[in-house]
């Protein structure tokens, strides 16, 4: 998107400024192709054939004609607790005839596909608003709806009749020696503007620095998520690599010990290793034996298994916690 908005930039700042006039067909004739892809052409804007008229001021004539009949309304927003304004559009309508743009010495260039172009290039011409009147009974359901109906806002916007038109496009000769004006081929942004080409730049030039500061920004989200996916999968990673590194450690300091003697045969001896192995029994999974103490605390409480299981490194006796383990050796 950066690139996008630094090429369309760059082309208004190279795109080169031709008067509407005699010497531009002479012009346009020795270019190859007949046909300049990116040129910057003001003139007056005359109609070809009859004009439009405005519905609600007839002395108005233009050549492209935009209606709009919008709802204005207020909407309840739970989240912040107040009304906010939003609009709907009920009807919408445009009107174009075809319209060139003359030069001084009453050299015309036809402009072609104007419902294409980016731009201001219309003025307000009519803007009413008709409030809407409720009884206490409409007022209630609006509360209850959330939804309060302001009234409707009808406008008319005209691109008038001898208004200064500054079309930035793709420029043609065609076979019948005609001049055109029409949107680039090579895909770049097609101007239709009533303002100068200066503040068309300056306007150009402003949307290029928020979408460039926009660019920045997202690209500066990204790299922040990255970093903390980053880190937090290396983080995985060494605690994973640290609790191998520790059960490796017991089971070398366990297969290090002395083993205990074997417990004597005959009936008691068989009720005491009974006995003793449900009194030592680990108190989380409670049949494997306690095998480990845990540090700094000193609790005697569970096996090496379910230590490594633990969801926190405390001891769940005190809830302190676990600096290290070390292995019990039963003598």
């Amino acid at each position: 998107m950066r690139g996008l908005c630094h090429v369309t930039l760059r082309s208004h700042l190279d795109a080169p400024h031709f008067t509407v006039d005699g010497k531009l067909k002479d012009i346009l004739k020795v270019t190859p192709g007949a046909c300049l892809q990116y040129a910057v052409i003001e003139g007056a804007v005359q109609p070809v054939g009859e004009p439009l008229t405005s519905h609600f001021q007839k002395e108005i004539a233009g050549v492209l004609q935009k209606f709009m009949l919008t709802q204005q309304r207020l909407v309840w927003n739970g989240l912040s607790s107040t009304w906010t304004d939003s609009e709907r559009v009920l009807h919408q309508r445009v009107n174009t005839v075809p319209f060139v743009l003359v030069g001084s010495d009453e050299t015309a260039v036809k402009v072609l596909c104007p419902l294409q172009a980016s731009g201001v290039h219309t003025e307000i011409t009519h803007e009413k608003f008709h409030q809407v009147n409720y009884g206490f009974g409409d007022i209630v359901g609006q509360y209850l709806s959330g939804e309060k109906i302001k009234g409707q806002l009808e406008t008319e916007e005209m691109l008038k009749v001898g208004a200064t038109l500054t079309g930035v496009g793709e420029l043609i000769l065609d076979t019948d020696g005609v001049l055109n004006l029409r949107p680039p081929s090579n895909s770049a942004q097609y101007f239709l503007s009533i303002t100068d080409f200066d503040s068309l730049r300056r306007d150009q030039e402003s949307v290029a620095v928020w979408w460039r500061a926009l660019t920045i920004a997202s690209a500066l989200a990204g790299a922040s998520v990255l970093l903390w996916v980053g880190r937090r999968y290396y983080c995985h990673l060494k605690v994973r690599w640290e609790q191998e590194q520790e059960r490796r450690e017991f089971e070398r300091m366990q297969a290090e010990a002395p083993r205990a003697p074997a417990a004597a045969p005959g009936p008691e001896g068989l009720q005491d290793a009974a006995e003793g192995g449900a009194e030592n029994a680990c108190v989380i999974c409670l049949y494997r034996p306690r095998n480990c103490i845990l540090l700094d605390c000193g609790h005697v409480c569970c096996c090496h298994t379910c230590y490594q299981a633990l969801p926190r490194r405390q001891c769940p006796i005190c809830r302190q916690n676990i600096s290290r383990v070390v292995p019990l050796f039963h003598v």
